[in-house]
């Protein structure tokens, strides 16, 4: 096909792109709003060694990270923050809501709550913060000083942020599978219509000779009349008449 083939199909058929994208950009948004909104809140924690210039206790938080994230999802640490708010959750579930992150080239951990209150989120991430610096500086308490590696809150909850549904992101994906849905129904309608000769032009492309007239078609009176192509006939190159 053509450009101009191209053209012809979207503005003889362009409707069912349109069509097709605003209902599915509608029922993206409806399924969104359909949705209970999940909030989150962050908390960053730090974890620096006693001597900061010993690279050995640098290396040594670098692999204890992990396991410091560990900890936090342990019933020891978790159980009291969930006493603490007076959540009605297991430990298992209570953990299902939080996401930790560990950094190993800034020793940082974080620590992101989603829950549906917003009430709720921002109290879960600063209180399991709280709870496992409090309980890590109780460990420390039985190391020399000089070993000790400290973890302190570098950044308190954060303002809880809506996490999903993402209406807005959700919208603009839909639409944009429905706009694509509707090109491949076009050029699937244009496939199965490639076949059927309409118009002299038609007939033109698939035999490959010119059509020098038509016999018009006797309609009844009051309708309307359309011509209908002749068989094709191929031009004498000496004399010019039809052969």
């Amino acid at each position: 096909m053509q450009l101009q083939d191209y053209a012809r199909v979207l503005l003889k058929r362009g409707w069912i792109i349109v069509l097709l994208a605003l209902l599915a950009a509608a029922s993206a948004y409806g399924f969104s709003k359909l949705q209970t909104p999940i909030y989150k809140s962050t908390v960053t924690l730090s974890a620096v060694p006693a001597r900061p210039s010993d690279y050995g206790q640098s290396l040594a938080i670098k692999n204890l990270l992990r396991n410091y994230v560990q900890q936090m999802q342990s019933p020891a640490i978790t159980q009291p923050v969930i006493d603490k708010l007076q959540l009605d959750v297991s430990s298992d579930k209570f953990v299902s809501q939080l996401n930790f992150g560990a950094d190993e080239s800034t020793l940082l951990i974080t620590i992101e709550a989603r829950h549906p209150l917003t009430t709720t989120v921002a109290r879960m991430a600063q209180t399991l913060a709280e709870t496992f610096v409090s309980a890590h500086n109780q460990e420390n308490l039985q190391i020399d000083q000089r070993d000790r590696i400290l973890i302190n809150i570098l950044r308190n909850a954060t303002a809880p942020d809506i996490f999903s549904p993402k209406t807005l992101i959700n919208t603009l994906a839909g639409a944009v599978l429905g706009a694509l849905l509707g090109l491949i129904v076009i050029f699937v309608l244009e496939w199965l219509d490639s076949d059927i000769v309409r118009t002299v032009e038609d007939v033109e492309r698939v035999i490959g000779v010119t059509v020098l007239g038509s016999i018009p078609t006797i309609a009844a009176e009051g309708a309307s009349t359309r011509p209908r192509p002749t068989r094709a006939s191929k031009i004498c190159p000496h004399c010019g008449n039809p052969i």
